[in-house]
C-alpha cells in the first residue's frame, strides 16, 4: 500500500514554535508524519502508523560546511531531521513516554533562537523603510491601498518585534 500524502495549511508565528511543535507531535500520534515544509504555513504529510514523535524547532543560518557538522551532531544524539524551512530546522524523536526530550538544555540557548530571528528583523527595517511608497498630494484608489498595506506591514514588524522580546523576557524569568 502506498502511503497517502497530506497537505496541510496552519499559521504560526516565530514566536509560538512551542504551539507548532506540539501540533506537529499531535499529528505523528494520529498517524500523520512531517515530510516537508515548502513554505511558511504549509506542511506536507506522509500518512502512516500513528507514531509518539516529539518535534523541535531550531533557527539557524549555517553555511554548507557548517551545516553538515550541525546536523551530524543532532543525528548523533538521536534525533532525526526532517526538513528546513527559511531558516528553521526541523526535528523528530521517537518519544519513550517520559519526559519529552529538548534541544536546549538551558534558557539561555533558547533565547539566543529569538535573539538570531530579532537580528533579521532588525537588518530588515531599513530595507522595509527604503520600500515605503512616495504618498502623492492627490491621492487615488491605488495610493490608498498602497499606503494601507504598507501601513498593516509596519504594525506586523512591530507585533513581531514585541512578541519576540515578551518571549525572551519570558525565558529570562525561567533561567
Amino acid at each position: 500500500m502506498n502511503p497517502t500524502t497530506i497537505i496541510k495549511n496552519k499559521w504560526f508565528w516565530a514566536w509560538q514554535d512551542e504551539k507548532e511543535e506540539a501540533w506537529l507531535s499531535e499529528m505523528a500520534r494520529g498517524g500523520l508524519h512531517l515530510e516537508d515544509i515548502p513554505f511558511p504555513g504549509r506542511y506536507i504529510f506522509q500518512e502512516g502508523v500513528p507514531t509518539n514523535y516529539i518535534y523541535r524547532l531550531d533557527y539557524q543560518s549555517l553555511k554548507s560546511k557548517d551545516k553538515e557538522s550541525y546536523l551530524q551532531l543532532f543525528e548523533d544524539a538521536g534525533w532525526e531531521h526532517v526538513g528546513n524551512m527559511g531558516g528553521w530546522v526541523y526535528f523528530r524523536i521517537l518519544s519513550n513516554n517520559r519526559e519529552a526530550p529538548e534541544i536546549y538544555s538551558d534558557s539561555e540557548s533558547k533565547m539566543g533562537k529569538y535573539q538570531k530571528i530579532m537580528i533579521y528583523l532588525v537588518i530588515l527595517l531599513p530595507i522595509l523603510l527604503g520600500a515605503r511608497p512616495d504618498i502623492p498630494d492627490q491621492l487615488d484608489s491605488f495610493s490608498i491601498i498602497l499606503s494601507t498595506l504598507f501601513t498593516v506591514l509596519l504594525i506586523l514588524y512591530a507585533f513581531a518585534m514585541v512578541q519576540l522580546l515578551r518571549r525572551i523576557n519570558q525565558l529570562k524569568g525561567k533561567g
